[in-house]
């Protein structure tokens, strides 16, 4: 036997599990997608989606094979977000944790194939309890998540591709759990060259409406290569 071999088999195993937190937005509140799991341990209680990760894969392609096969969704944003590895966090084995976070659009996800997965959107307000170290993976996604939407332009993933400035404002209110001042919210995207104002309106909530707009992602590449920034702090 190889001298690299012998000292590799004096070294323990264990698994690699890898979890999503997958939000999405309804317009309203910040959602969370969960899974009822079917085996145990901990049957029937609400999860993450997670599987192990596989010998001929990165722990990235682990992660977006996990999202794809709960959402059927592939090139949506996602970012690792931390690793667990408390002794006893799996009942069952030694396993370590990956989390990531992911955004997705609510009306572009495949919806029977969640459902086959037994999941459910929860407002994040509302989620269930989940099992083992979920409730902390998703409160340090949520606080990754305020922290990034302030000065990257990740809210967009959350949005349909046109949107109304109401709309925008909802969300981030959403993402920060708080109100913001609307004329102020709506002063500062207004001077945001990215924002594209189309010659369409929302007309759904009002007789005068709200004129939808457009995330330019070229703009913004343009504008950061020449200095600029993205601030909603």
């Amino acid at each position: 036997m190889h001298k690299m071999e012998i000292v590799y088999d004096q070294h323990e195993k264990h698994f690699v599990a890898l979890d999503c937190i997958i939000f999405g937005f309804d317009q309203q509140e910040l959602q969370l997608l969960l899974i009822k799991r079917g085996f145990e341990p901990e049957r029937g209680k609400w999860s993450l989606m997670g599987g192990f990760l596989k010998n001929d894969e990165s722990v990235d392609e682990g992660a977006e094979r996990i999202l794809e096969t709960l959402t059927g969704l592939t090139g949506v944003y996602m970012e690792q977000l931390y690793a667990y590895g408390k002794v006893r966090r799996d009942p069952v084995a030694r396993t370590l944790s990956i989390a990531y976070y992911a955004l997705i659009r609510t009306d572009q996800y495949n919806k029977d194939l969640a459902d086959s997965h037994n999941a459910k959107w929860f407002p994040v307000s509302q989620k269930p309890d989940l099992i083992f170290d979920h409730n902390d993976m998703v409160e340090k996604a949520l606080v990754r998540l305020r922290r990034r939407a302030r000065t990257q332009p990740i809210g967009f993933e959350l949005l349909p591709e046109k949107f109304t400035i109401p709309q925008l404002r909802s969300l981030y209110e959403a993402i920060n759990n708080q109100p913001l001042d609307h004329r102020n919210f709506s002063k500062r995207l207004n001077s945001m060259e990215w924002l594209v104002k189309l010659n369409e309106k929302d007309k759904t909530t009002s007789r005068k409406g709200a004129f939808y707009y457009q995330f330019d992602p070229n703009i913004y590449q343009k504008l950061v290569q020449e200095g600029s920034s993205f601030d909603l702090k």
